[in-house]
């Protein structure tokens, strides 16, 4: 579940065209540089303030997989509880009309428990969070929980998606990266290539 508010990353090569730079849910794609003479040229810099402005865009990417992350780890933990959440509610409805009461552990604090019997019950309280806490029948509770299990599901999916593409991302920019030093490592031997003959 990314949100919109995530950073914006500004593309410094939105001029240049046809590399096959894409967009996902606001992750601009990296170039990847076939030609670091033409990809300088098209930017307007030298070796150094590219190497800066990538290494920027780097940062950037990394930021935004450090929250992306983030969210990741908040749904692994969410999807979980709420599966827990939907085999109780199935095991009340289950146990209801039997006459048989069930018999639970419940924490009251942290690392404090009590034991509870339950009734024939026709309803349960979820906390849907800020403090909040409703009543539904067991049917809705059922369907309400249902519902967020395939909506954090669904949000995990793109997560995983976003991530891949933002890995794939940083990866071509660190590629860009080396392929720019060694570019300009390779065009100062060959400036001094005719110095060293000379003397």
């Amino acid at each position: 579940m990314a949100s919109s508010s995530a950073t914006t990353i500004v593309s410094p090569s939105s001029s240049s065209s046809g590399s096959g730079i894409t967009e996902r849910r606001g992750i601009p794609g990296a170039q990847f540089v076939e030609d670091v003479q033409t990809y300088l040229n098209q930017l307007g810099l030298d070796v150094t303030s590219a190497l800066a402005v990538l290494q920027e865009r780097l940062q950037q990417y990394k930021l935004v997989e450090m929250k992306l992350l983030a969210q990741q780890r908040d749904l692994q933990a969410k999807i979980p509880d709420i599966e827990k959440c939907l085999e109780v509610v199935a095991t009340l409805q289950a146990k209801k009309g039997t006459g048989e009461a069930l018999v639970a552990d419940f924490e009251v604090a942290e690392g404090i428990y009590s034991r509870a019997s339950i009734e024939d019950s026709d309803s349960v309280c979820l906390w849907l969070g800020a403090n909040v806490m409703l009543e539904y029948s067991c049917e809705e509770a059922t369907a309400l929980l249902q519902k967020n299990l395939d909506n954090a599901k669904a949000s995990l999916e793109v997560l995983v998606a976003d991530l891949q593409f933002l890995r794939d991302q940083v990866t071509i920019t660190q590629v860009t990266i080396a392929r720019v030093f060694n570019w300009d490592v390779h065009q100062r031997r060959m400036r001094l290539s005719p110095a060293v003959k000379d003397s």
